[in-house]
């Protein structure tokens, strides 16, 4: 029996947002469950939520789209510029949630390190969906995609893709707190972190969870947006 693909948007540390968002959809181990990038940053628990997608993956089918927030952690160790950059991001957050105020990159374990450097992937794509952590060039495959198009570029003005497939990112923050649906493309980065909710899409029937900061999660449809 084939199982359901789950898409998750931008969780940004939002630990308690996730595991109401997980509780409610219950995946089994036939499910597929696409993280589309930016699991840290901004909110209080950033190692935490790491610790939970690692333990998950070990159970469950999982993939992790690296955003450009794990782009910046990891790019934190090549120098001070790079990593006083990451701080002003958000990494400050990041630190903070592995050993308090004092934190420093040492503080971060290996094996968080390790999970980062090799588990996390540029894109992911099935028979009718393209997933992405923030655009894609329309005429491009995503094979062929600049690293900086799928980490880094907004969706405000998204096209659709050649291919015909219906495009999944997050990165660019609904401040609405709904999905973008343009048909052809889905942003669910609702802002969690920011103070909005943590949104889950189903893809094959288009259902919607989207779990508050207060850990409430609501149920609607994609045809809703």
């Amino acid at each position: 029996m084939q199982g359901k693909i789950f898409a998750i948007g931008d969780i940004h540390g939002c630990l308690r947002q996730l595991d109401a968002l997980l509780d409610r959809i219950a995946p089994t181990a036939d499910d597929h469950l696409i993280f589309l990038g930016d699991l840290i940053d901004r909110g209080p628990d950033s190692a935490a939520v790491i610790r939970r997608v690692r333990v998950l993956s070990e159970t469950h089918q999982v993939t992790i789209l690296k955003g450009n927030h794990e782009q910046m952690m990891l790019d934190a160790r090549e120098s001070h510029a790079k990593f006083t950059d990451w701080l002003k991001n958000g990494g400050d957050a990041t630190l903070q949630s592995y050993a308090g105020v004092r934190a420093a990159l040492r503080d971060v374990p290996t094996d968080d390190w390790m999970f980062l450097s090799t588990q996390l992937v540029d894109y992911f794509e099935d028979a009718t969906h393209l997933f992405v952590h923030a655009n894609a060039y329309p005429d491009l495959p995503l094979a062929e995609q600049p690293a900086y198009m799928l980490r880094w570029e907004r969706c405000d003005r998204i096209a659709a893709h050649e291919s015909g497939k219906v495009l999944v990112c997050g990165h660019t923050p609904q401040i609405s707190g709904r999905p973008m649906n343009r048909g052809f493309a889905v942003c669910i980065d609702t802002s969690a972190g920011r103070g909005g909710p943590l949104t889950c899409l189903e893809i094959s029937t288009g259902r919607v969870w989207q779990a508050t900061a207060e850990g409430k999660v609501e149920r609607s449809h994609l045809s809703d947006y």
